[in-house]
């Protein structure tokens, strides 16, 4: 079977284009989805992946609609593989999984996306050695904790705005709040 995915990251925005696209190339099923790409969680794509099976293909209109991040698309790809199905793209006709090139150009470009992902580990993990041995620790500043009960004295109150009390404490607004909730939890 061929199954096509179709998403759009809002409600306002239309599928009418990826759905003509996909339609063309007579899919049997076509799962659609309006909801961002960055969230791990999306109903449609996993019930599309769990309807994979041996032989079957799943086509997309470009990679953007599949996947976010390079990790995320090769977790994907990993997945629909492990099914025996493969991806194919309409816009980017290098990721095609049914022929031996376009699996040769996947694994390249996984080979090179991990590459590239180890030099930027190894590279953080030596200017981390670099800078301990300099003195440097490292991480985030602790806050002043003077300030910290100041801003929140000054948020208690309702006289002034956040960014009022930012400026008079220097606790920056995703502080105020970060304290705020765990302040909440307790």
């Amino acid at each position: 079977m061929i199954f096509g995915y179709a998403r759009v990251s809002t409600e306002f925005q239309s599928l009418n284009r990826q759905l003509d696209q996909l339609k063309e190339f007579s899919c049997d099923e076509i799962l659609q989805e309006k909801i961002t790409g960055t969230k791990k969680d999306r109903p449609e794509l996993d019930r599309l992946l769990d309807k994979l099976r041996d032989g079957d293909i799943l086509l997309v209109c470009d990679l953007s609609r599949l996947s976010r991040s390079v990790k995320d698309l090769f977790s994907l790809v990993e997945v629909i593989q492990k099914k025996g199905a493969n991806v194919k793209s309409l816009k980017e006709s290098w990721l095609d999984t049914t022929t031996p090139q376009g699996k040769l150009l996947f694994t390249i470009f996984a080979g090179i996306s991990q590459f590239e992902a180890d030099i930027i580990s190894q590279r953080t993990k030596e200017g981390l050695a670099s800078a301990r041995s300099r003195g440097r620790i490292g991480g985030r500043k602790r806050i002043d904790q003077n300030k910290l009960v100041k801003a929140l004295k000054m948020y208690d109150s309702n006289k002034f705005s956040v960014s009022e009390i930012n400026e008079t404490t220097g606790v920056t607004k995703p502080t105020l709040y970060r304290y705020l909730n765990e302040r909440k939890k307790e």
